[in-house]
C-alpha cells in the first residue's frame, strides 16, 4: 500500500541568490517516514526561489550565482519591475529558469542521490525571506 506524507521546511533567508543546502533536511524527513523505496518531491511555494542539486562546495557556490548573474543581471530593468516596482524582475526569470520543484527516488529509506549531489534551495529575491518549503513523500 503506498503511504503519503506531507512536511514543510522552514527557512530564513538573505535573499540576492542566497543558497541553502536542505539535503539533511530532506533526508531526515524521509527517514522519519518509515517509507523504504518511493519519490520525495520538494516545491517552492512562490515565485522568486528555486531547487536544483549541485554539488555543495565553495567553488560553485561562487560560480552559480555567478553565472546567473552573466545570463540573467540583476542591475538590468524588466517590465516586472515597471509594473510592479519591487526591483526584482530578474528574480523571477532566475526562478523560472532553475524551476521551483525538484523529485528525487529513495530506496531503502536513503536519498539517491550522487556522492557529491546535494539538493538546494536558491532564494533569488532582493530582500531576506521567510521561505516555507513543502516536501511530499510516497512510496512504501
Amino acid at each position: 500500500m503506498t503511504k503519503i506524507s506531507t512536511h514543510t521546511i522552514e527557512l530564513s533567508t538573505q535573499g540576492h541568490t542566497h543558497i541553502v543546502d536542505i539535503t539533511p533536511d530532506v533526508q531526515r524527513l524521509v527517514a522519519e517516514s518509515g517509507l523504504k523505496e518511493g519519490h520525495v518531491l520538494i516545491f517552492v511555494p512562490g515565485s522568486t526561489g528555486g531547487l536544483t542539486t549541485i554539488e555543495y562546495e565553495p567553488g560553485l557556490l561562487r560560480d552559480l550565482p555567478e553565472f546567473l548573474e552573466e545570463i540573467i543581471p540583476s542591475g538590468r530593468r524588466y517590465h516586472h519591475d515597471d509594473t510592479w516596482h519591487d526591483g526584482n524582475g530578474y528574480a523571477h526569470l532566475r526562478a523560472a529558469l532553475i524551476q521551483p520543484d525538484l523529485m528525487v527516488p529513495f530506496v531503502g529509506g536513503k536519498l539517491t542521490l550522487g556522492t557529491w549531489q546535494q539538493i538546494i534551495f536558491i532564494d533569488f529575491d532582493n530582500r531576506p525571506r521567510h521561505r516555507r518549503l513543502v516536501v511530499q513523500i510516497w512510496g512504501q
